[in-house]
């Protein structure tokens, strides 16, 4: 009996070991050969994308499939490591790559007919995430724990941590734990409260399960479960645990926000770097510096939205965005609530909410995070007419009705629209063409057409600089008397008689050259085209970058009916900022590989190189002087009256029916243009003029980027002479000034050819 339990037993030690020596031999022949180069996980290159700073540092733009921020060990949050350890790895330094432990328990537990699970260690998730396998579970583990043992022999535990921590994907696009606090909370990582960090410690199990943004219920669980371990293992105190388990989380569901607005310069940007670098760009860690500055691109920022709801709200409230049904059960009127508000993303303050109570004094709705929100008083005057009995059902405010919402400099909530107009800006520095600011349209998320670069409009009066310019050329100068009284051109109008008018209707009889300009008067300005000849305009304003191809050679030329961008009027403006230089807008200040090292560097442009020179410096001279009485008595003097400086200059723009309403300007440095208008052209209403649309926008902004900056002074050049109190060239003065334009009411010359309008 007890030899054959002997020969049972050495039976049974036999085969135990014919067992391990074939599962041995199986693992040396072929699992070990199969295994995968650690190359990829030791010398790891993670696809980090393409980031856009301004000039000050402040991240405005990133680009890239992957949102990663390489943060090293040392500078991970030692709170950060400990959630993490707690929850995932607890025994992460005391084993070397497997914890044998929790392998025994898991596999006795698969013996028993359960799952093989619940002992990767933060080693064995590594390879799991870099090398993709379609092996059976046991098969995956062995590859696991033989990948960790030799990833273990070659890195050390920092390291580890260190690629683990910055490389697993932890939902919402977000790559590494630096990245999810910025997705999830808005925040760097190191500024994150135990609470947060304990929510991100969660993530890396289910990515998806425990969003915080899909499943806050689940993800606030994941968290209570990392609290608890933290506690148990003594990583924070008991008053640590009850203070994070209570703090109330603002996760930001809204997708990866940016400090400073500048959606159209990070645009912008991005497609210089991917015409040069291509899809690498978005890859490499490539960092691109523009030369705007937050402050300044903030204060564009918030003008163009301040005046375009203001213009907005002079002209009356809309109606609702629509009227839906709303279900008497309650979880379907949820349901039809969630679907329509998901169809209108916010705009920065302004929120899409159903109307579930109205009357004329009171208003209940509800936005897309379920808040419902009460609107009374002054909250209701904008749209009180909707509010009515009798209003129309289609522009009636009743339950159902999906309108927005915004709260007030006093945090209440008032009911607004969201703006039709459009509008852009844009600032440069006068004397290298270094971009101060851009805004290419009032909300890049609902319109990503860029105004400033892409639409061509007619630029109305704030044109007639550069036929003034031209005419100074020809011998006029600012003194220049010219006839303003009703001008009937015969054959001008398609071969009808043309009346050009003025947009006041009123005619001041003998004005100078200086005066028209500063009213800015059509029918002198159409006067003086025509005794300069519209040849000599047409020509002349190529010096400034206009492309002439888009402008009339015709009398309307002096009224502004050709086409341009918002981009190629700053850029001619410059020439009278800077004394007759031209110079070339650009955004890219330099770019670093994600390293820090120099890759590409936009040289520092030459002020005043006499190689850029366009204009004569007297023709310049002589009209910043004519553009500062704009802005000190003429149609621009709302500017020098709230900035207070005698350096401003600028000229209005308000093209026929008030299509298009301008102002493009200069001072301190700085030049700058505003425009509003409809992307379908029409009209902006009968009182509205560049002096109500663009140039309160050109002014908030001065206010800031003007704000400590010295007035600047403008030397009298050689070669101009005062004739009569105004400057002229002085071999005009000489030789004969053009001192009178039709004032005998003299026949004008023969016009100009005919040619498209």
């Amino acid at each position: 009996m007890r030899r054959r339990v002997l020969q049972g037993f050495i039976l049974l030690l036999a085969a135990l070991l014919l067992f391990v020596l074939g599962f041995v031999a199986y693992v040396a022949l072929s699992v070990v050969p199969k295994l995968p180069s650690l190359d990829v996980i030791t010398d790891y290159r993670p696809k980090i994308p393409l980031r856009v700073y301004t000039a000050d540092k402040v991240l405005i733009g990133e680009f890239g499939e992957e949102h990663r921020d390489f943060i090293p060990i040392a500078q991970m949050p030692d709170l950060m490591k400990k959630a993490l350890i707690a929850i995932e790895d607890s025994r992460f330094y005391e084993h070397h790559g497997v914890d044998w432990h929790r392998a025994g328990g898991a596999i006795a537990h698969r013996l028993m007919g359960g799952r093989l699970s619940g002992f990767s260690t933060l080693t064995m998730q590594i390879p799991r995430n870099f090398v993709i396998s379609r092996e059976r579970a046991w098969q995956r583990k062995l590859t696991e724990i033989l990948l960790a043992m030799r990833i273990e022999d070659k890195l050390t535990k920092d390291q580890i941590l260190e690629l683990y921590m910055n490389h697993m994907y932890l939902g919402q696009r977000a790559y590494g734990f630096g990245s999810a606090a910025q997705i999830y909370f808005n925040k760097p990582l190191d500024k994150l409260s135990i609470a947060e960090m304990a929510m991100l410690a969660g993530l890396p199990q289910n990515p998806s399960q425990h969003n915080p943004v899909a499943n806050p219920k689940r993800a606030r669980q994941r968290q209570h479960q990392v609290l608890d371990r933290m506690r148990e293992l003594r990583y924070i105190t008991e008053a640590q645990y009850q203070a994070a388990i209570n703090e109330p989380l603002r996760v930001n569901n809204r997708g990866q926000e940016f400090s400073t607005h500048a959606e159209y310069i990070a645009e912008l940007a991005r497609q210089q770097v991917y015409a040069q670098f291509k899809e690498e760009a978005y890859t490499r860690g490539i960092n691109v510096y523009t030369t705007i500055l937050s402050k300044d691109q903030d204060a564009a920022y918030q003008s163009v939205r301040r005046n375009v709801i203001a213009f907005d709200q002079r002209h009356g409230y809309r109606g609702p965005e629509a009227v839906i049904k709303l279900p008497s059960d309650q979880q379907e009127r949820d349901d039809a609530i969630d679907e329509a508000l998901a169809r209108r993303p916010s705009s920065d303050g302004l929120l899409p909410a159903v109307v579930t109570e109205a009357s004329p004094t009171l208003v209940k709705a509800e936005t897309i995070n379920g808040e419902t929100v009460e609107l009374a008083g002054d909250g209701l005057k904008f749209a009180a007419s909707a509010l009515s009995a009798k209003a129309k059902p289609a522009y009636r405010i009743e339950p159902g009705a999906v309108i927005r919402v915004a709260r007030d400099d006093k945090n209440r909530w008032s009911i607004t629209q969201v703006p039709q107009v459009a509008a852009a800006f844009v600032a440069i520095d006068s004397y290298t063409g270094a971009y101060r600011a851009l805004v290419g349209g009032f909300d890049y998320n609902l319109q990503k057409f860029n105004h400033v670069t892409q639409a061509w409009r007619q630029p109305g009066s704030a044109f007639k600089p550069f036929l003034y310019s031209a005419a100074l050329e020809k011998g006029f100068y600012p003194g220049t008397v010219i006839l303003d009284e009703p001008l009937d051109m015969p054959g001008e109008n398609a071969g009808a008689t043309w009346s050009p008018r003025n947009d006041d209707g009123v005619f001041d009889g003998q004005i100078t050259m200086r005066e028209a300009l500063a009213k800015s008067k059509n029918v002198p300005s159409v006067r003086l085209l025509r005794a300069v000849g519209v040849p000599w305009v047409h020509d002349w304003m190529g010096k400034f970058g206009f492309e002439t191809g888009k402008h009339p050679k015709n009398y309307t030329l002096a009224l502004g009916t050709g086409a341009v961008t918002p981009l190629q009027m700053v850029g001619a403006y410059t020439v009278f900022a800077t004394g007759g230089y031209k110079v070339d807008p650009y955004v890219i200040a330099k770019i670093t590989d994600a390293s820090g090292k120099v890759i590409f560097e936009t040289p520092t442009p030459a002020i005043k190189l006499e190689e850029n020179r366009v204009l004569d410096e007297r023709n310049a001279y002589i009209m910043d002087g004519m553009l500062r009485d704009v802005t000190r008595y003429g149609t621009g003097a709302t500017a020098t009256a709230l900035l207070g400086r005698g350096d401003i200059a600028g000229k209005t723009g308000t093209t026929s029916d008030a299509v298009d309403g301008w102002f493009a300007g200069y001072g301190g440095g700085v030049t700058a243009v505003a425009w509003m208008g409809y992307d379908d052209p029409r009209s902006l209403g009968g009182r509205e003029f560049g002096a109500t649309l663009a140039l309160p926008i050109w002014i908030d902004y001065m206010k800031v980027a003007l704000h400590k900056v010295p007035e600047t002074e403008r030397e009298q050049p050689d070669g101009v002479t005062l004739l009569d109190g105004d400057w002229i060239f002085s071999e005009f003065a000489e030789e004969g000034a053009q001192k009178g334009v039709d004032l005998d009411q003299a026949a004008p010359p023969p016009p100009a050819p005919p040619t498209e309008q």
